[in-house]
């Protein structure tokens, strides 16, 4: 009710929300530090607010750069020679993408910077998915992403998220690129996602997967992470950087 609350009417003071909602603001507040844990809203002075949606891919770009190229360079070590890799969405793929020139890889993507940054790479071969192109956000989405996706295998998947929430839930902020990521998960054998410190536990309202759906965890999350706890206790390879 809270949520609700806020996206619809924007940012609101405790004492507004325990009136809306008919309880004490020691409930609202108490509510409001759980639910900024969880990643679902930013607490601000006397309140809190929604921020909907990701922010378009120039947003970003910029953000965290040093972190997301050491989440790369460790990346690019896990894959060897002659493998096929897919590339999904966001700034941190990109990273990655730049630690591939020369190899000899199959990169698969639906990301445009991706895509771009390894158009004149003659070592690499690469397959640019179809679909619905999202301008500010640099990919490609929808029913023929999907069926691309059903079509083809790859040997590694390098996931991004909006966040990861403490009981290892893999959040994404838009909808629409929900289906692409678990299509993505589906045609790959090992699932790798690449996660800052800033994504624990980040934004995100919808779910793509679960700690189940992953092998690994490359981050540079702090070593008595919950989380990250919660991920090795799954079975899942928690590399730091």
């Amino acid at each position: 009710m809270i949520l609700r609350a806020l996206r619809s009417g924007g940012p609101a003071a405790v004492t507004d929300l325990s009136e809306q909602l008919g309880v004490s603001a020691a409930t609202v507040r108490r509510d409001l530090l759980k639910l900024e844990e969880e990643g679902l809203l930013t607490r601000v002075h006397g309140g809190a607010v929604v921020e909907e949606g990701d922010q378009p891919f120039a947003e970003v770009a910029g953000v965290r750069v040093a972190e997301k190229d050491a989440l790369a360079v460790a990346a690019a070590d896990m894959i060897e020679d002659g493998q096929s890799v897919l590339l999904d969405i966001g700034t941190t793929a990109y990273r990655l993408a730049r630690q591939l020139h020369g190899r000899r890889l199959t990169v698969i993507t639906s990301n445009l910077v991706v895509f771009e940054e390894l158009a004149d790479d003659t070592a690499v071969e690469l397959v640019l998915l179809g679909g619905v192109l999202r301008r500010e956000y640099r990919s490609l989405v929808g029913f023929l992403t999907e069926d691309n996706l059903r079509q083809l295998h790859a040997d590694w998947l390098f996931l991004g998220t909006s966040g990861v929430r403490p009981s290892g839930q893999i959040m994404d902020t838009t909808v629409i690129e929900v289906p692409v990521k678990r299509a993505m998960i589906a045609a790959s054998d090992q699932v790798v996602l690449l996660a800052d410190a800033g994504k624990f536990p980040g934004t995100g309202m919808t779910k793509v997967c679960g700690p189940e759906d992953l092998d690994a965890v490359v981050t540079n999350a702090p070593s008595d992470s919950a989380t990250c706890s919660v991920f090795e206790q799954a079975g899942v390879k928690v590399v730091r950087v």
